[in-house]
This record gives C-alpha cells, structure tokens and sequence, in this order.
C-alpha cells in the first residue's frame, strides 16, 4: 500500500508540472522564459540539498554531462514556451507520446529487433501522435506550441537515454540541472521577463517540489518496480494532466483529445507489455 501511495504521488507530481506551467503562465502571473529559469533553479537547490543530507558528491564533470544539461535545457525551454498556448493535457499528451516515440525508435535504430505486437503499438501511438499534430485547431493549442512541445519531448527523451548509464540518478540529475542553468540564462534572458509574486511561487513549487523532490521520489520507488509496472504507470501522467486542466484551468476535453489518448496511450501500452519489452528490462 505504501508503494501504491508513493507511485501516485510521482504520478499527480509529474502531471502537475504541466498545470502549475500553464496556470502560471497563461494567467500573465509570469513569462514562460522566467518561469523556465526559476524551475531550473528551484529544482537545483532541492536536488543539490536532498543530496547533501543523502552524502554525496555532485559530478558535475562526468561524462556526459554536457548531452545531460543540454538535453534537459531543451526540454524545459520547449516545455514552458510551448505552455504558452496548449492547454495542459493537450501538452503533456504530445510530450508524452513524442517521448516514447523518439525512445522506441531510437532503440530500432540501435539494433534491436522490435516483435509485431511492438510494431503495432508503436505505430497506433504514432497515429495518435499525429492526430493532436494535425495542423488544425482542436480547441487547446496551435502549431508554435506543438513543435516546441515535440521538441521538449525529444530533449527528454536524449536526457532519458543519455542518463540510463548514470550509477546515481539523482546526483547526476542534480548535476545536470546545475550545469543547464548558465544555458538557459543564455539563451532566454532578453526582453519581456516579467514574473508577479504568485507566477514566481508557481515556478519555485514546480522545480522544488513536483520536479526536484518529484524526482527524488521516483528514483525511489523504481527500484521496487517491475520494468512493465514502471513503464504502465507512467501512462496515467498524460490522463491525470488531461483531468486536471479540465477541473483546476477549465480546459476542455474534445472528442479528438480523447480519441488521441486512447491510440497514444494504447499503443503504448501495447507496446511495453510485449513478453520481449518485458525480457529487454529485466
């Protein structure tokens, strides 16, 4: 029961990003640009904190490092701009599917010899996929917002695989969130910042708590996961996301959001529970 209770909690706290992302700035409590810099800040010192009572270095010049905090800049300056015009659910499902998308074809390229089962979720995800990516209004976002989302996808989808090496996630994602800070100075400090006291809060509960402490948390329920429950779990992300923006922002939930998360997710599903999906993760 606790395990269930922790893994709910990892869940509801990696779906709130997305919400606490669009309420902020949708509201004009903030700028996606400042809302990015405060998330990564935050999250740096609740990781770099959890660490220090934990004991341990931060290695912020291992290798890989700089593909890490790239690919993680990537993620969090899409992830907020994009925010500016999707709704929350309609994000977090385009983040969701390109994510697994990118993952699954990555390791195709990679040699491994996908079964049909495999085959054939990928490719209803991928439907899926391009049903909300269709260039047309579907009442919750519009194509700048998409492809900044596809490209905070693919930037966490590279920090997932350049991390899969890491011997200790969650210094090497402290590290991570250290180095891409300086990044993401560079390439959002310009004209328009603004952030009013409820946007900055908004920002600091997002990286501290639903992403620093939210990533703390999932590292230590992994362990005490099976590689299928893991990868299952996380399909409710984009479900509790879709929910949450239509109760707390008052989003609408269209006829073809819903049909796009059941192929997406689906697919997906499918996909991961194939008896050689479950072989390759144990």
């Amino acid at each position: 029961m606790r395990l269930i209770l922790l893994t709910c909690l990892t869940m509801i706290a990696f779906a709130s990003n997305s919400v606490l992302n669009r309420m902020a700035v949708d509201s004009g409590a903030i700028d996606p640009s400042s809302f990015a810099m405060i998330r990564v800040l935050s999250g740096a010192l609740a990781l770099c904190m959890i660490l220090t009572v934990r004991g341990g270095g931060l290695p912020l010049w291992a290798p890989g490092r700089a593909m890490g905090a790239i690919s993680l800049a990537a993620y969090m300056i899409g992830f907020s701009l994009a925010y500016a015009t999707l709704d929350a659910g309609l994000g977090a499902l385009i983040l969701f599917g390109t994510v697994q998308v990118t993952m699954f074809g990555w390791s195709a390229l990679r040699g491994a010899q996908p079964t049909m089962r495999q085959l054939t979720g990928a490719g209803v995800a991928f439907a899926g996929l391009l049903l909300v990516l269709w260039p047309r209004d579907w009442g919750g976002g519009d194509a700048s917002g998409t492809i900044l989302m596809v490209i905070a996808g693919l930037g966490w989808a590279a920090y997932t695989l350049a991390g899969k090496g890491a011997r200790d996630p969650l210094a090497a994602t402290a590290a991570n969130f250290v180095v891409a800070m300086p990044l993401l100075a560079v390439l959002l400090v310009g004209s328009g910042l603004h952030a009013a006291p409820s946007g900055v809060a908004l920002a600091i509960v997002s990286g501290a708590v639903t992403s620093g402490l939210g990533y703390a948390l999932w590292y230590f329920v992994l362990p005490q996961l099976e590689g299928q429950t893991a990868a299952i779990v996380q399909l409710s992300v984009p479900i509790i996301a879709i929910l949450a923006g239509a109760l707390l922002l008052g989003e609408p939930i269209t006829f073809i959001i819903v049909i796009a998360a059941v192929l997406v997710l689906g697919g997906i599903a499918l996909a991961v529970t194939s008896p050689k999906a479950q072989a390759d993760r144990s």
